[in-house]
């Protein structure tokens, strides 16, 4: 599933491709992406709006429309766009498409089919629930030392769950948890309300590099609108500590990590330099 610094890559590519562009129609073909709306109700609330930007929150991808309305795209596993010509072939599970004054298509595609979609009023964005129940932008202002501190000391948890709960630290996912535990040199399995104030402070900074990091280039995301759409390519082992290293030597300590399982997912970690 993408994680926070992958949807930033995608909005960057989108931004890039529809910013200005006016949606002539939108067809909504699978009415699970957008359970909220019927068919007809989704065309017209899109219909000869122009996107005047492209943003992020959390997960949710947000285009600004000129109509005072906002389309909120969640990806979730599989979801992906591609910008094609009027004239190209759909591809396979081509979910939603949006005919553009440019006399091209943005295609949202999903194999799983558990993307969503949701046109809210602009003025009424920050309310609504799916929005409203996140926690602080990890790399703003509002997640601090003192918010990350506070949240931390109200659970007994494990740390790796908290780290997981987007109403609690937004953006991490299953494979920057790990890596930012890592960094922080915390184990998975440390109860949050335990930690000293010193290894809060590390988290917190952990948090944050991880998420730069990915951003700014260590993702394994390379997003290609008009060719190949989102396709997850290159070597994560460039920028991946402990996640999939499984039984490989910890780069700092020489201990081989190891996985686990926590509430059904993968943990990876160092057994010497993660401590509880």
């Amino acid at each position: 599933m993408p994680e926070l610094p992958e949807v930033e890559h995608v909005v960057r590519a989108l931004r890039a491709a529809v910013t200005g562009r006016e949606i002539i129609s939108a067809q909504l073909r699978l009415p699970r992406i957008a359970p909220e709306l019927s068919k007809a109700q989704f065309g017209s609330r899109l219909r000869r709006a122009r996107i005047n930007d492209v943003r992020r929150r959390g997960k949710y991808i947000v285009f600004d429309l000129s109509n005072g309305k906002l389309l909120l795209t969640h990806l979730r596993m599989t979801g992906k766009f591609l910008s094609l010509g009027l004239d190209e072939e759909l591809p396979p599970h081509a979910h939603v498409v949006f005919f553009l004054d440019n006399d091209r298509r943005l295609v949202f595609c999903d194999m799983r089919q558990f993307g969503r979609m949701l046109v809210v009023e602009a003025k009424k964005f920050s309310d609504t629930k799916q929005i409203k129940e996140l926690a602080p932008e990890p790399l703003s202002e509002d997640f601090s030392l003192d918010y990350l501190a506070d949240r931390l000391s109200k659970s007994r948890r494990p740390i790796k769950h908290l780290l997981l709960d987007q109403t609690k630290v937004l953006g991490l996912g299953n494979i920057y948890a790990a890596e930012a535990l890592y960094l922080a040199r915390i184990s998975p399995f440390a109860i949050p309300a335990d930690l000293s104030k010193k290894r809060v402070e590390r988290l917190h900074s952990a948090i944050i590099e991880i998420l730069q990091t990915a951003i700014d280039g260590g993702s394994t995301l390379r997003i290609n609108l008009d060719e190949e759409g989102n396709s997850y390519i290159g070597s994560s082992e460039r920028f991946w500590r402990v996640y999939e290293r499984e039984a490989e030597p910890c780069e700092r300590c020489g201990a081989r990590i190891r996985r686990v399982t926590q509430a059904g997912r993968s943990t990876y970690y160092c057994p010497r330099c993660q401590r509880r």
